[in-house]
């Protein structure tokens, strides 16, 4: 039998089946970030995750970190917040295109604006997937959902190009038909300070997919196989006069190394520096160490304490220099 993935033991079994339908791209999601934390290394007790309502914000109550489930698109206030408080930790928001873009839409643009240090992994099905599958501020026109049954009319929003002309420090898009991509973009975001984006287009067979002809996961991933560009042949493709207005532009959009809000701030002094797993333990077996020493001076002071003798000077008010004194003679 083959040894557990290390990524596994980040999940909390106990919590599954997961709600998630058959065919989500939400599980792709999970595995490349997961194996993308695993490669660097990261300190559990440092991260903490925090996330909006959606079908993407139910990810973090399946992981076992610290997380906080907010209110609807709420989960960069409260992520800044935590990171402003707490400047040590690396915090991750997890979030959907319904969440982050619409009632979301102000904190989005503003941390992105304040180069906010966090990582924002945005899951972009198109549609608010868990509430019935209505139009998004993401999808695409003509397509159909449960509000926009005769195509959406709308221009949907660019979010990775929207955090790029704010300000963001980091940010790149790839599909869940490109999941090393997704891996190598989460890995190199984890490593930047700042505001950081990432953007996954999410297959949502279930309720976007089945209105727009696409009724399996495995027909939306052909999808954005065929339906993706990458960002420097779509800029070669657009000087030669080439219409890429029913495609979607794939890769990295800005890999900046300006300082983040915090930094700004002075609230770090320092250049992160990740521990390896070895210091981790040392710095444990240390702290171990100083608990059982100081169990074991607290449990002497008791049994000092439990004497008639010392009793009997507590009785007669003495203070605790005094007894101490009598103890020593």
């Amino acid at each position: 039998m083959s040894e557990e993935h290390p990524s596994l033991s980040f999940l909390r079994a106990e919590r599954m089946p997961h709600i998630l339908c058959e065919g989500c791209g939400n599980g792709i999601v999970v595995n490349a970030m997961l194996e993308a934390m695993v490669e660097l290394e990261l300190d559990m007790e440092k991260v903490v995750f925090v996330s909006g309502i959606g079908c993407s914000s139910r990810i973090p109550g399946y992981l076992k970190f610290d997380s906080l489930h907010t209110t609807h698109g709420r989960p960069i206030a409260f992520a800044t917040g935590i990171k402003l408080a707490n400047p040590e930790l690396e915090v991750i928001v997890i979030t959907g295109d319904g969440d982050m873009a619409s009632i979301g839409g102000n904190h989005f643009l503003h941390a992105a604006r304040r180069n906010m240090d966090m990582l924002v992994i945005c899951s972009n099905n198109y549609n608010y997937g868990m509430t019935g599958g209505q139009v998004s501020p993401t999808t695409p026109v003509g397509w159909k959902t449960t509000t926009s049954p005769y195509g959406n009319p709308e221009p949907p929003m660019d979010i990775a190009r929207v955090a790029s002309a704010a300000g963001a420090n980091y940010v790149a898009r790839w599909s869940t038909a490109s999941p090393l991509q997704i891996k190598q973009a989460v890995k190199k975001a984890l490593q930047k300070e700042g505001f950081r984006l990432v953007e996954v287009l999410t297959q949502c067979p279930t309720v976007f997919g089945r209105r727009n002809r696409l009724r399996t996961a495995v027909e939306m991933l052909r999808w954005y196989r065929e339906n993706t560009v990458a960002l420097h042949h779509a800029e070669e493709l657009e000087r030669q006069g080439v219409d890429l207005s029913a495609k979607v532009v794939v890769g990295e959009f800005a890999d900046r190394n300006n300082p983040g809000l915090v930094r700004r701030l002075g609230l770090v002094k320092e250049e992160r520096k990740p521990e390896k797993r070895e210091e981790r333990a040392e710095k444990r077996a240390e702290e171990d160490e100083r608990l059982r020493e100081a169990r074991r001076r607290i449990l002497e002071a008791i049994e000092r304490l439990s004497t008639p003798r010392v009793r009997r000077m507590i009785e007669l008010g003495m203070d605790v220099e005094k007894i101490e004194e009598e103890l020593l003679k």
